[in-house]
């Protein structure tokens, strides 16, 4: 965070409104933290004096974009907090298959408009450096928000989501042992095929 975005938040918290609750809670964390990690960003958005869409990463995890960005998961399925708020986890994958989370955001709702706003958020904490893929869970806002914010981007779904759809649909079990195995193993294009 910027000394201009510990001064805006801090006068946010001034404000009477927002004393109590998350935005109070989270953006004091956020700026405790910024003292410790200068890398840290954070970046949000207001309406009508609250805090509406709030989006932040640390240092540890903007350097980890930098070198692992080429696949880029972008999901809102985790359960809603005591606010109602949708909680968005950018992650990837490093080079030992391990998961790295990007960023993370607070969100007013799960509609297009605001997922773009979310995700030029994220770009600029990102320093603009696009990912070649994004993975999500299908939702049609989000899938319309990355065409638009990340146009170069291939969209993909997530296999888990894939097979959890085929399971509810199809009854088959050799099936559905077949389909996950092909999903989820490892394959030269020419065997995957053959397979």
């Amino acid at each position: 965070m910027t000394d201009a975005d510990k001064a805006q938040a801090d006068s946010l918290l001034r404000r009477a409104k927002i004393k109590d609750g998350y935005a109070h809670a989270a953006l004091s964390y956020l700026i405790s933290k910024a003292d410790e990690d200068p890398l840290l960003q954070g970046k949000f958005t207001l309406k009508d004096g609250k805090l509406d869409n709030l989006v932040w990463a640390d240092g540890s995890s903007i350097t980890d974009y930098q070198c692992f960005s080429d696949v880029l998961a972008f999901d809102t399925t985790y359960p809603k907090n005591k606010y109602n708020r949708p909680l968005v986890v950018f992650s990837g994958t490093n080079h030992h298959g391990q998961t790295c989370i990007f960023c993370c955001g607070l969100l007013s709702d799960e509609k297009q408009k605001t997922y773009v706003l979310v995700l030029k958020m994220f770009m600029e904490i990102m320093d603009n450096k696009q990912p070649i893929v994004v993975v999500t869970y299908g939702d049609l806002a989000m899938r319309e928000a990355i065409k638009e914010v990340l146009p170069n981007a291939a969209h993909r779904l997530c296999a888990w989501h894939l097979y959890r759809n085929a399971c509810e649909t199809i009854k088959n079990s050799k099936f559905l042992d077949g389909l996950k195995h092909l999903m989820y193993g490892n394959f030269f294009p020419k065997e995957f095929e053959r397979r």
